[in-house]
């Protein structure tokens, strides 16, 4: 599975009691291995890493770290949960934390951090993230100034997906501004008589997700910086005029029957279309523009369907709201992964270190399917073209990169309130009320 799909699926619990009872309960597999997570405790060269990523990327990721086990002699246990965003917590509460954790979620690293759990990053981590990473993403893994961790992989968000044949064919050309896009998508309906987008919204307990991508893109073109930043923090609400200036536009072509649901059916059926699904159709020539992250690139290859700018399909940046905007090079948003420790053990200390590294960006990027913003990875190893011009776009001075919002904002609201009314306000749900909705769910300080 991408990045983007290792939401948060459930809010971060309340800290309290009723975590506290619950933490009795919650052992086994992940608990740290080098002792007591307050001291650092004894260190037997077994470390804990527990995350969110599973399946065939779980076993690359054990694959990517093998050559540094066996020249280490460290021994890295790795457990994957699905239940990550809400066991972690309670994991930490319970002292069973796991030596190192996996956050896919900024936010929720700062959560933990706070409530005192994390060790601040070693020295080495401190100076891998200096020379490896921009200081946006150094920022990511800060928490009042002190940095816990390292990132680890990352996706570049906002890629529209078409077929280049279909472009050639008919004169269209790749749009330089936002509304150089919606005339694109008038131009292909009246050629064609069909809706020229498919959406899916569908992601089981995160349903609604790919709807905030889209949202997140557009406040960043639109607006700029400061109010992104600001919306963020809840400085700027979701009630204010630039976030609904980004619904109404997204509502161009996501309210319109007559741009989608290209291969599916109507506009109500976004939510019920799973987020995958819309690859099969870009391949099969039913849908011509898609708006997806980096990761695509897999469900289009899976789909039978060749990536490459003079293969099947090939996707362009969400242009800039205004032509010449925002900045010299790219505007873009992104996911990606945070490491942090909950010990500070000397093998926990290597590991950390290890995944810091131009070393493991390089050994995991290489085994496919993935890309790293370390400045230290050489981009030729990427397996595909499109993950191949996402790094170049993560590693030039040039771009102007911003985290994944929902990922940002606390879980009530990243992955609460927003993911729903993005299916609320898809569903037919007026603005204001929706916008009303999502900013009800911020904490009360």
């Amino acid at each position: 599975m991408g990045m983007a799909q290792r939401r948060l699926l459930a809010p971060l619990a309340v800290i309290g009691v009723a975590g506290i009872a619950l933490a009795g309960c919650s052992g086994g597999p992940g608990a740290g291995n080098n002792g007591d997570n307050s001291s650092g405790g004894t260190d037997d060269n077994v470390v804990t890493v527990y995350g969110t990523i599973a399946d065939t990327e779980a076993e690359l990721l054990e694959q990517s770290w093998a050559d540094f086990e066996e020249s280490s002699g460290i021994d890295i246990e790795y457990e994957s949960s699905k239940e990550f965003e809400a066991q972690i917590a309670v994991r930490a509460q319970g002292g069973s934390a796991p030596d190192i954790a996996i956050f896919p979620q900024p936010g929720l690293m700062a959560d933990i951090a706070n409530l005192g759990y994390l060790k601040e990053a070693p020295d080495a981590v401190k100076a891998n993230v200096e020379s490896g990473w921009s200081e946006d993403w150094a920022n990511y893994a800060t928490v009042d100034g002190t940095l816990y961790g390292a990132p680890l992989m990352a996706s570049v968000k906002g890629w529209i997906w078409y077929s280049p044949s279909f472009f050639e064919d008919n004169g269209y050309e790749v749009p330089t501004d936002w509304q150089g896009l919606l005339d694109l998508t008038a131009q292909i309906q009246a050629d064609t008589d069909q809706p020229p987008w498919c959406i899916g919204f569908g992601s089981d307990a995160a349903t609604g997700w790919p709807g905030t991508d889209w949202i997140e893109d557009l406040v960043l073109r639109q607006s700029g910086t400061e109010v992104y930043d600001a919306w963020i923090a809840n400085e700027t609400p979701f009630t204010d005029p630039a976030i609904k200036s980004a619904f109404d536009e997204f509502g161009k072509i996501a309210l319109n029957p007559d741009y989608v649901n290209a291969g599916f059916g109507g506009t109500d059926t976004i939510v019920t279309t799973p987020f995958g699904d819309p690859a099969q159709a870009l391949v099969d020539g039913e849908c011509a523009l898609h708006h997806q992250a980096s990761f695509y690139d897999g469900f289009v290859s899976d789909a039978g369907g060749e990536v490459a700018e003079d293969g099947d399909i090939w996707a362009f940046l969400m242009p800039p709201f205004e032509a010449g905007g925002a900045s010299d090079g790219a505007v873009v948003t992104g996911g990606g992964e945070i490491v942090a420790a909950f010990d500070d053990a000397e093998s926990t200390q290597k590991v950390q270190e290890y995944l810091s590294s131009p070393e493991w960006a390089n050994s995991r990027v290489g085994l496919g399917g993935v890309i790293s913003a370390n400045k230290g990875l050489d981009a030729s190893k990427a397996s595909s073209n499109i993950l191949k011009a996402a790094i170049e776009i993560l590693q030039a001075d040039t771009t102007t990169f911003r985290f994944d919002a929902s990922d940002l904002m606390p879980g009530a609201v990243g992955s609460g309130t927003f993911f729903k009314g993005m299916v609320d306000w898809v569903n037919g749900t007026d603005t204001d009320s929706v916008l009303q909705q999502i900013e009800s769910g911020w904490p009360s300080e």
